[in-house]
């Protein structure tokens, strides 16, 4: 399975108001594994940057002035995500932006030519309802260093994203790891590797194992001896 990590930021909240990308950034995973592949561009938006927008990134107009036009990486933009599967952080707000940038060129839009669009903000309110599901919060609650996340940048938090997002579907894969499976370093904006967290081990407390056994008694009463939890091994035959 091919899936591309991706993020924008943008001139503001917009592109019916004709706000633009001014970064985008995607890294690879094959098989859930960092391939090292990753695409990151800044663009020239050709258009003033709202106030509200560069507090939140800090990127600046002067900064984009010579950097290229969406037209010009637009090619190796959609090469890059051609049929993989795409992640992303509240998917609706940067698909609807590459959408709007591909449609000034006349190019098709991108669920034509990815497969399928994975929105970890959705996945997260499904997984933690009333809870903050922003991508600082999902840091904080599964343990993952961003701690050089001072501004939004779409290159870090991709990065960020692709931990979130190997934490939150854990379970959904095989627990067998291969012994050549190099662990992927876990490095900030500053190009330093940083150490990580190691992982909590929660175990239950002798309250929380009194009561399993009590729910499993009232589970073997109800269904009259039936509780497959409390049955005894067959033995073996000799």
């Amino acid at each position: 399975m091919r899936q591309i990590v991706l993020d924008t930021e943008t001139t503001g909240l917009d592109p019916r108001s004709g706000h633009r990308i001014i970064e985008v950034a995607c890294i690879e995973m094959v098989n859930r594994r960092f391939t090292g592949h990753h695409l990151h561009k800044y663009i020239n938006p050709e258009r003033e940057i709202d106030e509200g927008a560069q507090a939140v990134h800090g990127i600046t107009l002067e900064f984009l002035a010579d950097k290229p036009k969406f037209a010009d990486i637009a090619d190796e933009f959609l090469e890059f995500i051609n049929g993989a599967e795409l992640i992303i952080h509240n998917a609706p707000f940067d698909i609807g932006f590459l959408n709007a940038e591909l449609d000034r060129l006349g190019r098709v839009p991108v669920g034509t030519i990815c497969n399928g669009v994975i929105d970890t903000l959705k996945m997260a309110k499904e997984l933690h309802p009333g809870k903050r599901n922003s991508l600082d919060a999902l840091c904080e609650r599964y343990e993952i260093d961003n701690s050089s996340r001072t501004l939004h940048g779409a290159l870090l938090d991709t990065e960020l994203l692709a931990d979130v997002f190997l934490a939150m579907t854990r379970g959904q894969n095989t627990l067998m790891i291969e012994p050549d499976a190099a662990p992927r370093p876990n490095i900030g904006a500053d190009g330093q590797v940083r150490q990580r967290k190691p992982l909590t081990v929660r175990r239950a407390t002798s309250e929380e194992l009194a009561e399993h056994e009590h729910a499993l008694a009232a589970i073997d009463k109800e269904s009259k001896g039936a509780c497959l939890w409390l049955a005894k091994p067959a033995e073996s035959a000799t």
